[in-house]
């Protein structure tokens, strides 16, 4: 169950809009978050936002705390977790998606990596390799994988977003070259391997972005 399965409540509605801040990294990890307090930033009253926040925890996106909601840091452990539901559920997301694809999602997809090709702005490089995944995803025609993978995206975010640019945002788009080529030719087992070997490394690579960032935040 998530927010969405709520559609027009007024809880759903709150809990859309503090999931994005929260995922935006309004909330710093380790900041309570009160019905009354999030009530008045939102110009809400407390039973709305409570029902808000109990489906954010649900989602584990917060967890229930002592004096109220807790953002807290993910663990490397956590990271790990994830990826191991990630990895196997995306790479069957490609062979499907080198199945099932139509012209239409070729170039979709082709489209997206031009424009990560030629996006000026380094910061705008993840949000294009983001964008490629959720196309990919959608031309497996599998809604259950794709709704649990749009889950699994939300527990990945850090609540402390790094905007620098990186060098490992070119190779993850060389990656996404492979993979949309076996997509075009309809090479289902090429596709899966090639998304699961991309993620693996981006698995190594964010744990242990996560560890240098959170080492430096506690030195601070």
């Amino acid at each position: 169950m998530s927010g969405s399965d709520f559609p027009g409540s007024r809880a759903d509605v709150h809990y859309l809009k503090v999931k994005q801040d929260l995922l935006n990294g309004r909330f710093e990890p380790g900041t309570v978050l009160l019905e009354t307090t999030l009530g008045q930033l939102y110009g809400v009253s407390r039973t709305p936002m409570r029902e808000a926040l109990a489906l954010l925890a649900h989602d584990r996106l917060i967890e229930r705390s002592g004096r109220g909601y807790l953002v807290r840091e993910r663990s490397a452990e956590e990271i790990q977790a994830i990826y191991e539901a990630r990895i196997p559920l995306e790479a069957t997301a490609a062979a499907l998606a080198a199945q099932r694809r139509s012209a239409i999602d070729v170039d979709r997809l082709d489209h997206l990596l031009s424009m990560r090709r030629d996006e000026p702005d380094h910061a705008r490089h993840p949000d294009w390799n983001a964008e490629f995944h959720v196309a990919m995803r959608e031309a497996a025609r599998n809604t259950v994988i794709t709704s649990s993978l749009g889950h699994l995206d939300d527990l990945l975010i850090e609540y402390r977003p790094d905007n620098s640019p990186s060098a490992n945002t070119e190779r993850g788009y060389r990656e996404h070259l492979v993979i949309m080529e076996a997509i075009r030719e309809g090479d289902a087992e090429a596709a899966g391997e090639a998304m699961t070997g991309h993620l693996e490394r981006m698995r190594d690579m964010r744990i242990a972005a996560h560890v240098r960032r959170t080492a430096n935040v506690r030195r601070n």
